[in-house]
């Protein structure tokens, strides 16, 4: 229990120390009778300023998420692009193009005592025959399969096949292109003998090429064989 506090109260000018609730006497005028309470004064009053309030604008709302915008697909198209051209090829005019790329420059020959003289030239073949325009007879194309220890580019007619295609290009940029159709191995004894139906001027306009190979013989004759390609126009 909390002990009551004194209170100081002034009578007729004297202190009197009164405890909270005691009877009120006065030790200078003493009073009989009955004695009298006095009431207990009010408590004071704590006047506080008012707090000043301050008032704060509601918070902005949040920014709205951001929305990431992925690119619109490429529009597309139901039409199939065309294949890329192939490319062309560089050829010097007046040279024929084998089917792996083996190249011999054209050399205009006449045949001298029933023999076609072939250049000494590796990369030169002797043509005969035809021209490239015409549209009968064979332009015969001579070369040699080597040479002085190096292989010649006609050599490439003992491994080439039927379908391939041989392009010719004239001394003027004409360009012709031929598809071998057959390839025929012969020896050299009876080459004669089927010259009149290889290497004829008439019939169909066709390139035949000629080389030699096979056994090697030595002498005037060399080779043993003549390989012969003989192609259309394709």
């Amino acid at each position: 229990m909390t002990r009551p506090s004194p209170v100081l109260v002034f009578i007729a000018g004297l202190p009197v120390v009164l405890a909270a609730g005691a009877m009120l006497w006065s030790p200078a005028s003493p009073v009989t009778g009955t004695a009298h309470a006095l009431p207990a004064p009010p408590a004071p009053v704590v006047q506080t300023a008012p707090v000043p309030t301050t008032t704060l604008p509601p918070p902005p709302p949040p920014p709205p998420p951001a929305r990431s915008t992925a690119p619109a697909p490429p529009a597309t198209s139901s039409r199939v692009p065309a294949p890329p051209a192939a490319p062309v090829v560089t050829q010097a005019p007046g040279t024929v193009r084998l089917p792996s790329g083996s190249t011999a420059q054209l050399v205009r020959q006449e045949v001298v005592g029933g023999v076609l003289p072939v250049p000494k030239g590796l990369g030169e073949a002797a043509w005969w025959g035809a021209d490239l325009d015409a549209t009968r007879g064979a332009s015969v194309f001579a070369g040699h399969v080597n040479w002085g220890g190096h292989t010649g580019p006609f050599a490439e007619l003992w491994h080439a096949q039927a379908g391939q295609l041989i392009t010719v290009v004239a001394p003027d940029g004409r360009r012709a292109q031929y598809r071998i159709s057959q390839l025929i191995s012969v020896d050299k004894g009876e080459l004669p003998q089927r010259a009149p139906d290889l290497f004829a001027q008439t019939g169909p306009h066709r390139l035949v090429l000629v080389t030699c190979g096979g056994e090697w013989i030595g002498g005037e004759q060399g080779y043993a064989d003549n390989r012969v390609a003989i192609a259309d126009p394709a």
